[in-house]
């Protein structure tokens, strides 16, 4: 059973940065798009962004100019997020998809606060 695991979250301050990284417990291969959810207190999970496997990205519109998401390879995606708000603060969970088969990671927690 191959497991996602996420990994770069913590405490920032408003205005700051974080860059989550997501990578396979171990090699996959085929043409996976990958992604990156977000799920905040008294909210319903929520797309962040998407890359696909030729490399097209999708943004949700709050985080457009300010998250950029990434393939490192075919077996790690990871998240770029600066001019962090409050409202970015939330479990991030990354998704690997092919076909019928998803893969999810367990989530890294994110808090934007002063």
């Amino acid at each position: 059973q191959v497991q996602l695991v996420e990994s770069g979250g913590g405490l920032v301050q408003p205005g700051g940065s974080l860059r989550l990284s997501c990578a396979a417990s171990t090699r996959i291969f085929g043409l996976f798009d990958m992604g990156w959810y977000r799920q905040a207190p008294g909210k319903e999970r929520e797309l962040v962004a998407t890359i696909t496997w030729r490399g097209i990205t999708n943004y949700t519109d709050s985080v457009k100019g300010r998250f950029t998401i990434s393939r490192d390879n075919a077996n790690t995606v990871s998240l770029q997020m600066n001019s962090l708000k409050p409202e970015d603060t939330a479990v991030y969970y990354c998704n690997f998809k092919k076909s019928s088969l998803q893969l999810w990671g367990r989530g890294t927690q994110v808090t934007v606060s002063s």
